[in-house]
């Protein structure tokens, strides 16, 4: 029987957070993205913050009144991953058969998916928002029951673990608090819907994020000074201004071009049609908002203690692939969009990802 729960259970817990999604009052703002059809810029629909809230304190009430434990979704996470997988599969062909064929290959068009915007009701369901909003929800539901397997079992409780999953708690919250602004990201601008998102989201994001405190939530106490630890708790705060920074300077340039960010005034190069940041944070770098997520991610990896676990370190080494092949890819797009103003940008912004080195 427990195996069969475990199996459902992302099913279910995803259709609890779509349910809060429909019923939670929601603001209705316009991103940057326009209909392909239309050219009219999409709406949406985000209330993300208060899903997430909502989620929590859902889980919270079930494991106080012992339907369900705190610790559910840490004991049954083997058959859960698996149920989450199959989910994901099924989403990603349901939805890109949904679509005509934009390349060639039908392994190119499922990876990479067919639909750049997929909505429901002039964007009261959002298929972008909507993955983004359930896989966060369930990785922080995963890192709450990690974490309260941790309390409740290990005799000597490790400071690094948890500290592990605040960082991972803090990434959840401020992606969903500043949800508006994601809006103007590489994600919704560029990525289409097919196994690389939907299977990323629905499967790969709730659970392979969770790595570092998988492997280590059932570990003592290793013993690492204190001072390392608040070195890591350093790493990850400069690695997230690094990129919710760049993310919020591009997006009140973007909204409000002539307004302050931080102090800074924005300069900016432009052809007369289009205009590119040439300071602050996206004066640093191409892509430092990259940087930022790297340096997160090895300081959730790190931070537990456990640095002979191998597996652990597979996080930060998927986000080195994933942003140096996306930065490949936007360096393309971008080209072809800006065309010599692209190449301005570049002399004058030289470095790609990491300052002075790359």
């Amino acid at each position: 029987m427990i195996i069969f729960l475990g199996l459902v259970t992302p099913l279910i817990t995803y259709a609890v957070i779509t349910l809060l999604h429909i019923v939670i009052p929601a603001r209705r703002v316009t991103g940057y993205v326009t209909h392909d059809f239309t050219g009219e810029v999409l709406h949406y629909r985000i209330n993300g913050r208060y899903v997430l809230v909502a989620s929590i304190a859902l889980w919270f009430v079930l494991g106080y009144t012992h339907i369900v434990s705190f610790t559910w979704f840490y004991e049954t996470r083997g058959w859960a991953l698996l149920g989450a997988i199959v989910l994901g599969l099924a989403f990603s062909l349901a939805i890109v058969l949904k679509f005509p064929a934009v390349r060639g290959s039908f392994l190119a068009d499922f990876w990479f998916g067919r639909s750049k915007n997929t909505q429901l009701r002039d964007g009261f369901i959002d298929a972008k928002v909507w993955l983004y909003l359930v896989g966060a929800v369930l990785l922080q539901l995963n890192v709450l029951s990690f974490a309260a397997f941790h309390i409740t079992h290990v005799s000597e409780i490790n400071p690094g673990f948890l500290l592990a999953c605040a960082m991972l708690t803090w990434f959840c919250f401020e992606y969903l608090i500043f949800e508006r602004v994601h809006l103007w990201t590489y994600d919704f601008i560029a990525e289409r819907v097919g196994f690389k998102l939907g299977f990323g989201c629905l499967a790969f994001y709730p659970y392979f994020y969770t790595i570092s405190i998988w492997f280590t939530a059932d570990l003592p106490n290793p013993g690492v000074p204190a001072w390392v630890t608040a070195v890591f708790g350093v790493l990850f705060l400069v690695g997230w201004v690094l990129t919710r920074g760049a993310n919020m300077q591009k997006f009140r340039f973007k909204t409000a071009p002539h307004r302050t960010f931080l102090g800074l005034a924005p300069q900016s190069i432009s052809d007369g049609k289009h205009a590119l940041l040439v300071n602050g944070f996206w004066g640093v770098s191409r892509h430092v908002n990259y940087l930022g997520e790297i340096l997160q991610a090895v300081a959730i990896a790190a931070v537990p203690g456990y640095f002979g676990i191998w597996m652990v370190w597979l996080y930060p080494l998927y986000y080195v692939v994933l942003f140096v092949t996306r930065e490949r890819d936007d360096e393309k797009i971008c080209a072809a969009k800006y065309g010599a103003l692209w190449g301005e940008y570049t002399a004058k912004v030289k470095f790609r990802i990491i300052p002075g080195i790359y």
